[in-house]
C-alpha cells in the first residue's frame, strides 16, 4: 500500500471517530454529574410481597380450593358408580364418561384460573405503573434484582392494589 492511501485511510477513520463523537454530543448523552438524579428516579418493588397482599389473590385461591374439593367429590361418586357396576361394558362406558366428564371440569376450571389471574395481573402491573408515574419514577425494577439503592415504592403499590 503507498503512504499516500495509507494516510488517506488513516484520516478517513479520524474523520468517522471525530463524526461519531459529534453525534453522541447531538445526541444530549447526560454529563456524569447528572447520574444522581437518574438514581433517585428509579423504584422498586417487592412483587411477591404485592401479590400476596392483594385481595384478589387471596380470593382467588379460595375459589380454586373450593373447585378442587367440589373435584374430588366428583372423583369420589364417579369411583363409587364404577365401583358398584358388575357389568364390564357398562363399567369401561362409565369410566370413560366419568373421565371424560373430569377432563372436561378440569380444563374450565384451569380456564377460568388463567383468565383471573391474567386479570390479577394486569391490574397489580397497572397500579405499580401509576404509582410510579405518580411518584415521578421513570425505572420500576422487581426489588429482587436490585442489590443497592431505588427507593422501595411496594408499600404504596399494596395500599393501591387493596
Amino acid at each position: 500500500m503507498s503512504n499516500k492511501l495509507k494516510t488517506l485511510v488513516v484520516l478517513s477513520a479520524m474523520a468517522v471517530v471525530m463524526t461519531g463523537s459529534k453525534a453522541f454530543a447531538a445526541n444530549d448523552i447526560p454529563p456524569l454529574n447528572a447520574t444522581p438524579s437518574l438514581i433517585h428516579s428509579i423504584a422498586v418493588v417487592d412483587v411477591q410481597k404485592v401479590v400476596a397482599s392483594s385481595s384478589q389473590v387471596a380470593a382467588l385461591k379460595k375459589e380454586q380450593e373450593t373447585k378442587a374439593k367440589s373435584l374430588i367429590e366428583f372423583i369420589e361418586k364417579a369411583r363409587k358408580d364404577v365401583a358398584a357396576t358388575t357389568d364390564t361394558k357398562k363399567k369401561a362406558a362409565l369410566e370413560e364418561k366419568y373421565t371424560k366428564e373430569l377432563n372436561n371440569k378440569k380444563e374450565a376450571i384451569d380456564k377460568a384460573y388463567a383468565e383471573k389471574l391474567k386479570t390479577i395481573d394486569n391490574n397489580i402491573t397497572k397500579q405499580i405503573e401509576t404509582t410510579a408515574k405518580n411518584g415521578g419514577y421513570s425505572i420500576i425494577l422487581a426489588k429482587g434484582v436490585v442489590l443497592y439503592g431505588g427507593t422501595d415504592i411496594t408499600d404504596q403499590v399494596i395500599k393501591a392494589v387493596k
